[in-house]
């Protein structure tokens, strides 16, 4: 089983279809073939918290508890 990788344009496109409040998860799901819902409750986390340099990161980054690139703030 490998892990999916998805593109920035991908989670903002979750985030705006999550937000117009037209779909519900299991079609954005489908729509986006994204597997598991803790995933978009974590896209939308990170968009409610403004920690929108998020969306960019790649997998296995940590930018929590301090790790990440120097310019994030």
């Amino acid at each position: 089983m490998k892990k999916n990788r998805y593109s920035a344009e991908i989670k903002w496109a979750v985030v705006k279809d999550k937000l117009s409040g037209q779909f519900t998860n299991q079609q954005i799901m489908d729509k986006y073939h994204i597997k598991n819902v803790s995933q978009i409750k974590t896209w939308m986390k990170w968009y409610r918290e403004n920690q929108l340099h998020r969306f960019d990161q790649p997998i296995g980054k940590q930018y929590s508890f301090g790790h990440g690139p120097d310019n994030v703030s």
